[in-house]
């Protein structure tokens, strides 16, 4: 059984080893996790039993999977005091921090096994999205490897490209806030229309989560989902006439063009 090293004890390396102690796929006993808040160790200490660290070096000596679960501005820093441990053992480095180009993880890490991957905040609860960009190095067993780890908080999805990484992130990595906004005018709405904060909010969080689930389960595409309940000259219909009217495709177009053009901006900004 492998050695798994977490760089980073936050949200999300915490929601990935929730996932992965709680589906019993790894043992407490072979995870090791480096983080300069103490209160976070003794956190994660608690709560799963695994190896807590204060020095990232001393988390990685044993490792054969590292993640990288650190702020993109950082990463430089935290990586190049490590190079030579893990330039020497040849781990499979797993980053989940946007922006952070294969080119400047291999140069600052010197591992050759390399696996970008782009998770989002749904993986605090099991219901993650996350795409994966392996390099040419990885063999098929640390592929897998990196899938299982990832696929303990939710989908993964596996792109051909690096440059694929920027959509996936604004799509799914940046998703759940499109919702959010979304919940937020609908609920605002709502109160325009006379219900209260609490019955406009309880209702609306509810159809998204019914909504989503629909699309999860269905054997139909959304737009045809869409196109059942909309019926000719019904509420609906009005409604959605006047988000088309409104160009919201297009909306929704100009938005993931730019998160994505924002990561490929980042990875040219952090890889200098």
């Amino acid at each position: 059984m492998s050695q798994i090293a977490f760089i980073g004890g936050g949200n999300m390396a915490t929601s990935i080893i929730g996932g992965l102690v709680k589906g019993g796929d790894v043992k407490a006993s072979m995870i090791h996790v480096s983080d300069p808040g103490a209160e976070q160790r003794a956190r994660l200490s608690k709560d799963f039993g695994i190896n807590v660290h204060e020095n990232n070096l001393d988390a990685i000596a044993k490792a054969d999977v590292v993640i990288l679960a650190v702020k993109p501005q950082v990463m430089k820093d935290v990586l190049q005091p490590l190079q030579a441990t893990l330039s020497s053992r040849q781990p499979l480095l797993i980053s989940i921090a946007a922006g952070i180009s294969m080119d400047s993880l291999a140069s600052w890490s010197g591992c050759k096994a390399l696996v970008r991957c782009m998770p989002n905040t749904p993986a605090l609860l099991g219901r993650g999205a996350t795409g994966l960009f392996a390099s040419a190095a990885v063999s098929i067993d640390q592929r897998n490897q990196a899938d299982s780890l990832l696929s303990a908080v939710g989908l993964t999805v596996w792109v051909k490209n690096e440059s694929e990484i920027d959509a996936v992130t604004a799509v799914s990595g940046s998703g759940p806030a499109y919702y959010f906004l979304l919940m937020e005018a609908m609920i605002a709405a709502g109160q325009k229309l006379g219900l209260s904060k609490e019955t406009a909010t309880r209702l609306t969080l509810q159809t998204a989560a019914g909504a989503a689930e629909m699309a999860l389960k269905s054997d139909v595409d959304p737009a045809e989902l869409r196109r059942r309940v909309t019926s000719p000259g019904g509420t609906t219909e009005r409604a959605i006439a006047t988000f088309e009217a409104a160009h919201l495709r297009d909306i929704v177009d100009a938005a993931l063009k730019a998160a994505n053009d924002r990561g490929a901006e980042l990875s040219q900004q952090l890889g200098d």
